[in-house]
């Protein structure tokens, strides 16, 4: 699984993400809430492990802003704030499992394994929808048509792969990068404007015949699609 961690003790942090890396998962490892709370609204993890004593913001404060934002990734408070009264705000707050400091690696191996199991079973249940909807427009991932206003909009193959990547993402940052590893299965290349163009070729046909633009551009960034 890929793994946001956010843990300011630079030891414990050390043991944690060495230990869940030898076991095949991908940790980012923050020290600071703002900053794992910027990563976890620019990509998608399968898991937060969150502390709630740290700089800038706390764990609880970065899981209410990501619940707010209708972020549904698993959460698992790893603190040392054990009192029931603590665990209870945890829960409220949309915590999936808490385990209080100190701890054994094997109990929270075992946590994390049960909640990405979880999470398996979650989507297993859930068909994925085979139309993708965002106000008036919406776009047929079977019948591979793309319609606003009920208009018919002809797509080149990767301008398809690209709306559905950012339709899927609604009010997310999505990165250069991570529209060029997920559309184009290319690594960072500073050299290309493959992005770019493909996003200006798009705009042309969703956005420009309409009242209402559905891809913003966050200079610095990237891009950012819904109203």
């Amino acid at each position: 699984m890929r793994i946001l961690f956010l843990e300011d003790d630079g030891q414990l942090g050390s043991w944690v993400t060495n230990g869940l890396r030898e076991e095949g998962h991908v940790i980012d490892h923050f020290e600071d809430g703002k900053d794992a709370l910027t990563a976890a609204m620019a990509q998608e993890y399968d898991l937060l492990i969150l502390d709630r004593m740290v700089p800038g913001l706390d764990g609880l404060a970065v899981l209410k802003s990501l619940r707010a934002s209708k972020n549904t990734t698993p959460a698992l408070f790893l603190t040392a704030l054990g009192e029931v009264d603590a665990r209870v705000e945890g829960f409220d707050a949309g915590g999936d499992d808490y385990l209080t400091k100190p701890f054994a690696f094997a109990e929270l191996s075992a946590r994390v394994g049960a909640l990405g199991r979880r999470r398996e079973g979650m989507e297993a249940r859930q068909p994925e929808a085979t139309v993708l909807r965002h106000g008036d427009l919406s776009l047929d991932l079977l019948a591979r048509t793309c319609k606003r206003q009920e208009q018919q909009i002809e797509l080149l193959a990767k301008e398809f792969k690209l709306l559905e990547y950012l339709m899927r993402r609604p009010g997310r940052l999505v990165t250069r990068t991570m529209l060029l590893e997920q559309v184009w299965d290319m690594s960072f290349d500073p050299t290309t404007s493959v992005v770019e163009t493909h996003i200006s070729r798009l705009r042309t046909k969703i956005d420009k015949p309409f009242d209402t633009p559905l891809i913003r551009t966050r200079r610095g960034e990237g891009y950012v699609f819904g109203r």
